[in-house]
């Protein structure tokens, strides 16, 4: 008596043997794969259709890097410009006026402000906050009333980004806020802003030297 071949076995001598239906091509039109109540679906069928569905795959991931690319691209010549400016900005009220416009004209920003606070204000603010105004930080997100108060004058501002900057007298505070609570959230990348920031902290210096 023949022993029975059950499923499995088949399954694991075709993915070993991928050739198997090369030269067995009547075969392969006789097999067919039921999807669903209305009828079955040929195996050719079934390659192209789940060729379609990975070029379309494909497709998709090649439009998302081609569109991050130009973001990047974008945002690089951006920056350029802000950095030129600065560099050519005679004190800092021309740097305020330089970065405030900056954001305010590529980001859809609802409030910008860059400002010079002494270590007493920047303590001041670390108590009425009860965030870290250590050097370097930055801190992102949607805030409550009353540390919204206390960074802008807006009583509009819903979310904000709040970065510290540590000057050679002093610090400085670049604050970018929105009038949406989901415009900045806690777990956004800061690394651009970081960039930004440290542009303003090398020009100043250079101003002061």
């Amino acid at each position: 008596m023949a022993k029975k071949i059950d499923a499995k076995e088949v399954e694991l001598y075709l993915l070993e043997n991928t050739d198997f239906f090369l030269s067995r091509e009547s075969l392969v039109s006789e097999l067919s794969f039921k999807h669903d109540a209305d009828g079955a679906t040929s195996l050719l069928e079934m390659q192209v259709r789940k060729l379609r569905d990975e070029q379309s795959r494909l497709m998709e991931m090649l439009s998302g890097f081609v569109s991050t690319g130009k973001e990047n691209e974008e945002l690089f010549f951006k920056s350029k410009n802000l950095t030129l400016s600065l560099i050519t900005s005679k004190d800092f009220d021309e740097i305020k006026k330089t970065v405030e416009l900056f954001f305010e004209e590529n980001f859809e920003v609802d409030s910008c402000i860059l400002e010079i606070l002494s270590d007493s204000e920047l303590q001041e603010l670390e108590n009425e906050t009860g965030f870290n105004m250590n050097k370097d930080a930055i801190h992102m997100g949607p805030l409550s009333k009353e540390k919204m108060a206390a960074f802008f004058s807006s009583k509009s501002v819903k979310s904000a980004v709040i970065s510290v900057m540590k000057l050679n007298n002093g610090f400085g505070l670049l604050k970018i806020g929105s009038n949406e609570p989901t415009k900045y959230l806690g777990d956004g990348d800061t690394t651009f802003i970081e960039y930004i920031r440290d542009i303003i902290v090398r020009v100043l210096a250079s101003k002061e030297a």
